[in-house]
């Protein structure tokens, strides 16, 4: 299996290699209490009675040994297990991918912790693991009740672990603390040249001034390798009483099992082959007085900078850690209260818009002094050719994605301008920018993969490339500056932009037909080079650049980008739609090869919905995908079949006639025979792209759309499918890729994936709350459209530039209204609502009086449009 993009976006790991409705701020002691609110173990999602009943946290108490937990900040992140141990996980460094991290370096495999010699999560069970909004807790049985509280204070390079401990009696306990170093870079990875086991040097450990403290320097015996000193501290603000130094201390994970270099057992494992750590302990006794409880707190600290710099972020850490617990709540409710929607006719949607928002700020990371150099997909290690100072991105997936993606920020944009987190869009593409110029000198191409440390592992000049990402790039810049009218940053990114596009046309455009060449997001056999996704992708960003250039008066741009605009857009119907497919071709044959010049291939990747999901701008006409209007219904029509669709969403490959095993699953199949077999795989992103797509076709059925928002919001929030409460997962459980909870630590699909994300906020605050800015040109539309079985969508607090919008839009009987209000908007509003289906207008009333308006046909259905005026508009359209 190539080990390389192929498994990053389309398939499982490989075997090697300020207040939201209802919800008050949580102060840190009733959170170390536990009694934030309902959890989803008493009340399921699809119960929910209300907007206050979307509870802020989500718990578990079944199989938690065989759960992954996950906090994050944006310096640092920890994953282990939900009764808080910490098994070996993750495959690009098998089994040491968990921990404790901060970019670009892990700093721990573990930290466990005993009461009077019983291991918390072994000789005392966990109870319950509750998922909260920025932080995890784990309840434990026994004589004296224990509560642990983990999370990650934003801007400090630590992690925080609280003890809640209390007993019904007097009582000193004995607490022992065990941590495990593993300080060891992101990259080399276990299979490239150099390997993680050639980098990583042993680790040495530390008793001083009540703190454990780990140390690793030197330089690794490979070329091109460079000095490093990487620190990290472990301790409390209470003074131990005792410590200890030895190789092992893993608490009840020792002696350690070592993860084999390839294949699935053991089912669980301790540590890896290139495991260079050491440990130590420290004991504490905590006196407790009846029936109060007490907490105490741990820091586990460090940098790739040394033992003060380290030091420095353990002193931040344990300097106040309620107040620093209280105020990333206060931010994560800044989160929530951002985009906050009422969906009565759909609860389970509305809670995965929160849960959504929150997974979206838990993917944030940053890094400094990044090295970019060209690792030649792990085959080489050359000196770096500069250093990016800092950078801050969406990460793509924990625990084995948590770097830079060009794939992954750009879908993720969408769905953070629904929920107003432009800034770390912004910074994302920004960072893509830098690191591409210097990896490629300035030629245009968007690198693909971005180790933090700067190491790129796919994306340079010198490879096939992603032509997806490259030609993407401008229509990220556009949406951002639509949604937030700041023309500082288009100006920034413009200069790339067009570079981007004239990177395509000149280096993967051979034949120059117009359709570009290389790799895209699905890599499987027999596809030719002219791939589907990067020719829409392609088509909608030459009108974002053309758009971006007429702002800036750009004329020779402007008239460049929609010449091929027009011509691709002519010819593309003809060249890819495949009529007996009921769909588009997923690629076009080697254009080298005169036999097979531009002959369609179609093999039922999931690329074939992306005509029907991107929207292309085009001046003077409404919005509308690259795909017809009679060909985009006949092809999402297909794919909503058994052959394309199962419980949780949109197979990667889906099944028809087909000389290989997974076939003939169904009357409804096209007739298409093909040698690729189904891969019968739901991820998140696929599902998210066939959610949009439904959407711009104004099918928001239940047999449609909401079959697709409901299958990313299962995974994330359901109970019975999740494997860590609220989060949404890379892959969901598929007949073709079992469920995570049933694999091995080391051999599992991302547990936070939230590129899924995409396929929630998207069509909820954009289709069916209808909210489209153009803030670039001083124009926000919001035309709301109403899912099928439903009478009533809202949001609030819905960010646009420096203001928002509040919406509302009903129907009760033949009366539909859309309730609009403006703070800080400087812009022309049009509001309205699509139709629903066969109705026509007797009256149209603005604020009481009757209004003009216009009826513009759209892949949407008809929408009534109307000028709206002043901050608060009524519109009333009564029905025939």
């Amino acid at each position: 299996m190539t080990l390389r993009p192929t498994v990053r976006r389309s398939t499982a790991p490989p075997r090697r290699a300020r207040r939201t409705a209802g919800i008050t701020l949580l102060a840190a002691a009733t959170i170390l209490a536990g009694t934030a609110s309902a959890t989803a173990g008493s009340t399921p999602p699809q119960a929910a009675s209300g907007p206050t009943a979307a509870p802020s946290e989500l718990s578990e108490t079944t199989r938690l040994a065989d759960r992954r937990s996950l906090v994050v900040g944006d310096r640092a992140y920890a994953m282990g297990d939900e009764t808080g141990l910490y098994p070996a996980a993750g495959w690009h460094i098998r089994g040491e991918m968990g921990g404790f991290w901060t970019q670009p370096i892990k700093l721990l495999d573990g930290l466990w912790f005993g009461l009077d010699g019983a291991w918390l999560g072994k000789d005392v069970a966990a109870q319950k693991y509750t998922s909260g909004h920025g932080y995890s807790r784990i309840d434990y049985s026994g004589d004296v009740r224990v509560r642990r509280t983990d999370f990650v204070p934003d801007g400090i390079r630590a992690t925080l672990v609280g003890l809640t401990l209390e007993s019904s009696t007097a009582k000193t306990v004995k607490l022992d603390v065990d941590a495990h170093s593993e300080l060891m870079q992101s990259y080399p990875w276990g299979w490239t040249t150099p390997s993680a086991a050639t980098a990583n040097l042993p680790d040495t450990g530390a008793y001083a001034d009540g703190s454990l403290r780990f140390r690793e320097q030197g330089t690794p015996p490979h070329p091109n390798a460079t000095a490093h000193d990487f620190a990290a501290f472990v301790g409390s603000s209470l003074r131990p009483t005792g410590h200890a130094l030895s190789p092992n201390n893993r608490g009840p994970q020792d002696p350690a099992v070592i993860c084999p270099a390839d294949g699935t057992t053991p089912a669980r494992c301790d540590d890896s082959l290139v495991g260079k750590g050491t440990g130590g302990r420290l004991t504490y006794d905590v006196k407790l007085a009846p029936g109060q409880s007490k907490t105490v707190w741990f820091a586990v600290a460090g940098s790739d900078d040394g033992v003060s710099a380290a030091q420095r972020e353990y002193r931040r850490a344990l300097s106040s850690p309620e107040a620093l617990l209280k105020a990333k709540t206060r931010d994560r409710q800044e989160i929530d209260s951002m985009s906050a929607v009422d969906l009565p006719g759909d609860r389970l949607l509305q809670q995965s818009v929160e849960w959504s928002k929150q997974n979206l700020a838990d993917s944030v990371q940053e890094a400094r002094n990044l090295r970019i150099r060209d690792v030649n997909e792990g085959k080489d290690y050359p000196a770096p050719v500069g250093t990016v100072e800092a950078a801050r991105w969406f990460g793509a997936g924990f625990p084995d994605y948590p770097w830079i993606f060009a794939t992954d920020g750009e879908y993720m944009a969408f769905a953070a301008v629904a929920a107003g987190q432009f800034d770390t869009v912004k910074e994302h593409l920004r960072a893509l920018r830098d690191i591409s110029d210097l990896l490629n000198n300035r030629s245009g191409k968007v690198a693909h993969e971005v180790v933090p440390t700067g190491d790129v592992y796919f994306g340079s000049n010198q490879s096939a490339g992603n032509t997806d990402e490259t030609v993407k790039f401008p229509s990220a810049v556009a949406l951002l500056w639509r949604w937030t009218g700041d023309d500082k940053f288009r100006d920034s990114m413009y200069d790339f932009s067009v570079r981007n596009l004239q990177y395509v046309y000149r280096e993967l455009d051979k034949d120059g037909d117009g359709w570009p060449e290389g790799l895209a997001n699905v890599e499987r056999s027999g596809m030719g080079v002219e791939k589907l996704d990067s020719t829409v992708y392609l088509a909608r960003g030459l009108r974002d650049l053309a758009d971006l250039a007429a702002s800036k008066k750009d004329t020779a741009v402007q008239q460049w980008a929609t010449t091929r605009a027009n011509d691709l857009e002519s010819r593309f119907e003809a060249q890819w739609w495949v009529p007996q497919a009921m769909g588009y071709a997923d690629s076009v044959d080697d254009p080298a090869n005169p036999a097979n010049d531009n002959t369609p291939i179609f093999q039922r990747h999931w690329i074939g919905v992306t005509p029907m999901e991107a929207v292309l701008n085009r001046p003077g006409q409404p919005d509308s995908p690259l795909a017809s209007a009679e060909h985009g219904a006949i092809a999402l029509e297909q794919r909503e079949t058994p052959c394309y669709t199962g419980e949780f969403g949109l197979f990667h490959t889906g099944t028809g006639p087909t000389s290989a095993p997974g076939g003939n699953r169904g009357a409804s199949c096209d007739p298409i025979v093909s040698t690729v077999q189904s891969e019968r795989a739901m991820f998140g992103l696929n599902t998210s792209i066939m959610a949009v797509a439904e959407g711009n076709y104004g099918r928001l059925g239940k047999d449609q759309q909401q079959v697709y928002t409901t299958g990313n919001a299962r995974i994330q929030l359901d109970p019975t499918v999740w494997e860590t409460p609220g989060a949404m997962p890379e892959i969901a459980p598929s007949p073709d890729s079992p469920a995570n909870i049933g694999r091995p630590f080391y051999d599992r699909s991302m547990s936070l994936q939230a590129w899924g994300a995409y396929g929630i906020l998207w069509p909820v605050v954009h289709q069916q709350l209808g909210v489209d800015p153009d803030l670039g040109h001083g124009t926000v539309a919001v035309i709301p459209q109403l899912p099928e079985g439903q009478q009533k969508v809202a949001g609030s607090n819905i960010r646009l530039g420096r203001g928002s919008v509040d919406v509302s839009a009903r129907l009760a009987g033949k009366e539909l209204r859309t309730d609009v209000r403006v703070k800080g908007v400087g812009a022309k509003f049009t509001i309205g609502a699509v139709l629903p289906a066969g109705a026509t207008v007797k009256s149209v009333s603005l604020d009481g009086r009757a209004a003009s308006y216009q009826l513009v046909t759209t892949t949407r259905g008809v929408e009534v449009q109307v000028a709206a005026r002043g901050s608060s508009s009524a519109l009333k359209i009564t029905l025939r």
